[in-house]
């Protein structure tokens, strides 16, 4: 029996042994087979790429942009800078399903506005353009109709948003509030107005070409731009954040840009062009452009355009480098320049038969009618168009091409590199082109049949007053990163000569006489100001456009069928004339008109207020006081008593001051 038991256990044992045996060899090959699947997935498995993006947080490139460089005055004010500002926008549903659970959704809700209400009345004192019942109505009706981002008000500035932060409701945080801060740079002109055209603008802050690129901002915009950094984002519950198993690039801010322009100048010769144009609805565009004379460096360039609706003057094209067109008589003086150098003339005294105006294939000058003989210095004091079409036909009429290369020699011929966008090519006819006309050697000598921008014509006298050295005009000093100069630019030269020191010298004795002597053409506007100018006038007409030709029809290629005309006035010199510091340039462009615009009026006299203006801010021009009197000797009795009898008189005005008081 016991045996029996015993084998019985045996066998039981046994099976119990091979079942066992079984399920070791089941786990172990389940063990082999599961760590070979981790090694599978862990080494050789990749997900597929279309079932990746439901499990995996998605990653997001997103760009991080630089701050913008400053453009900066020559003595450091800042005009044109990046700052912060905020935007404020509204999650107008906020807590409006969490009052709806609570036991007195009503009182809540009433609490809710309550603070809103406060909150509109901050928004209408620190904001100025809606009222607090504007605001209110605003945020009430974005509630019923569930906005959940409703813009509030304008951008903000730092200061201000720090003083928003603290108004009801706002200072609740955005999940009580619902308010949504955002943040964006914005560009800053803190002289607002001031040298807009030619500081410019960019319409983002990216790296592209086309009309959205304007002035200093356009033509500098990969300086100021700086380089955009890269940051990867995931998505989470709580929103994206960074990435950090991804790469990180730093952005790098832009470098400032430091310019030649003197904004107090600037301001002194807005506001003086301001003033003569304003009131003269005539006058379409006009432009000022005031140069440091040794070095080329821009100090002030303004330009205004009428606005056709209001009448307004604003800074929205660039006369001073995008006009080009006949400059008029303020080209007679490279006329009289070329005859000088060439020997034609040896003293401004000399004098030529007048014949009465007439040159043949021309218009009789009435300026010299009565006249036999008439000095080439009277000829440039007067502007007389005989004198200089006389020079030039009597001296250059077998060899003009002789005449036409002393233009491109004093740089009128060619454009240049500058510092802008946008400087029209000037032109000048060729005495080689079937197109050259016998008049032309005539025209071009008095300042038709070519064609300037006012730079142009101001870089070529900025010369004369450099005794012949010609700098290249320019308006970036340096390229700069926290005061610290990465690049320096400055003066250039066009042109070592373009004249001898003595032409320099005739040729300002010729512009002295226009601006001092009686009966010279600026001298009513410019004689006896604070600072004696050397400069030249000038009054042309400009060619009928074709869309003029087709509205009005025409006369001739200057006036319309109703007489009516386009002046361009110009005055353009230097002070003080014998010791040049600054040369300058005013221009003015009339709407078609019957009068004339000269160039010895208006524009004369916006330099007048320029120079007398200059007179008193710079220590350097006006008069100073210097230690060279001599006290008188106190050695008389007679001065002694005076002074006694004075002193007497004096206390007993004192005593009766206080007997009175």
């Amino acid at each position: 029996m016991n045996m029996e038991t015993e084998r019985r256990n045996i066998k039981k044992r046994d099976r119990m042994a091979v079942i066992l045996y079984y399920c070791y060899f089941a786990l172990l090959i389940l063990g082999v087979v599961l760590v070979g699947r981790i090694i599978y997935i862990q080494c050789f498995w990749n997900l597929d790429k279309d079932v990746e993006k439901f499990y995996l947080p998605r990653n997001i490139k997103s760009k991080i942009e630089p701050e913008r460089g400053a453009i900066i005055a020559n003595d450091g004010r800042l005009l044109a800078i990046s700052t912060p500002m905020y935007q404020l926008y509204m999650d107008c549903t906020v807590r409006k399903d969490y009052f709806k659970s609570q036991k007195e959704p009503m009182k809540l809700e009433q609490e809710w506005l309550a603070k809103a209400r406060a909150f509109c009345n901050g928004l209408a004192e620190e904001m100025g353009d809606k009222s607090a019942d504007e605001y209110y109505r605003e945020i009430t009706a974005g509630r019923r109709n569930g906005e959940k981002y409703l813009k509030i008000g304008k951008p903000v500035d730092r200061e201000t948003y720090l003083k928003m932060k603290n108004m009801p409701l706002m200072n609740e945080g955005q999940y009580k509030s619902g308010i949504i801060v955002e943040t964006k740079d914005s560009r800053q002109y803190p002289y607002g107005t001031l040298a807009r055209r030619t500081i410019g603008y960019v319409k983002d802050n990216s790296n592209s070409n086309g009309n959205n690129h304007i002035g200093l901002e356009g033509k500098y915009d990969y300086v100021l731009h700086g380089e955009e950094g890269k940051v990867w984002l995931k998505s989470t519950e709580n929103g994206k954040i960074q990435n950090y198993d991804s790469t990180f690039v730093k952005p790098q801010d832009g470098y400032d840009v430091r310019t030649t322009l003197d904004i107090t100048l600037q301001d002194v010769a807005d506001k003086a062009l301001r003033k003569q144009i304003t009131d003269d609805k005539s006058i379409e565009m006009g432009c000022v452009v005031i140069m440091d004379v040794k070095t080329g460096a821009i100090r002030a360039m303004v330009n205004l355009m009428r606005d056709s609706t209001d009448q307004s003057l604003n800074e929205t094209y660039n006369m001073a480098i995008g006009l080009s067109s006949e400059p008029g008589s303020v080209f007679k003086a490279t006329t009289l320049m070329t005859a000088i150098e060439d020997g034609y003339i040896e003293s401004l005294d000399d004098s030529i038969p007048t014949n009465n105006g007439i040159i043949p294939g021309y218009p009789p000058d009435d300026h010299v009618r009565g006249m036999k003989y008439i000095s080439y210095l009277h000829g440039f004091k007067i502007s007389s168009n005989y004198v200089f079409r006389y020079l030039a036909v009597h001296n250059y009429s077998d060899n003009p091409k002789r005449f036409i290369d002393k233009l491109y020699l004093y740089k009128l011929g060619q454009a240049w590199d500058f510092d802008l966008d946008g400087l029209q090519p000037p032109y000048v006819p060729n005495p080689e082109s079937p197109s050259w006309s016998a008049t032309d050697l005539g025209s071009v000598a008095m300042g038709y049949a070519v064609k300037e921008t006012p730079l142009h014509v101001l870089t070529f006298y900025n010369a004369i007053a450099n005794k012949g050295k010609m700098m290249k005009p320019y308006l970036v000093e340096s390229i700069e990163r926290n005061g610290v100069v990465k690049e320096k630019r400055g003066p250039s030269v066009l042109n070592a000569s373009i004249c001898s020191k003595a032409t320099a010298d005739t040729m300002l004795r010729a512009m002295k006489a226009v601006t001092s002597e009686m009966g010279a053409t600026a001298s009513r506007k410019l004689r006896g100001a604070k600072l004696q100018v050397a400069g030249k006038t000038g009054t042309s007409r400009q060619t009928l456009t074709g869309e003029q030709i087709k509205k009005y029809g025409m006369q001739n290629p200057y006036v319309t069928k109703d007489g009516s005309y386009t002046n361009l006035a110009t005055f353009v010199g230097f002070f003080p004339a014998d010791e040049p510091k600054y040369s300058a340039i005013i221009c003015l462009k009339s709407y078609l008109i019957r009068g004339s615009v000269y160039g010895g009026v208006l524009p004369a006299a916006a330099l007048r207020e320029i120079v007398d203006q200059i007179y008193t801010m710079d220590p350097d021009l006006g008069e100073v006081l210097h230690e060279t009197g001599n006290m008188p000797e106190f050695n008389k009795a007679s001065d002694k008593k005076a002074v006694e009898k004075a002193g007497n008189n004096k206390a007993v005005e004192k005593r009766n001051g206080k007997n009175n008081k």
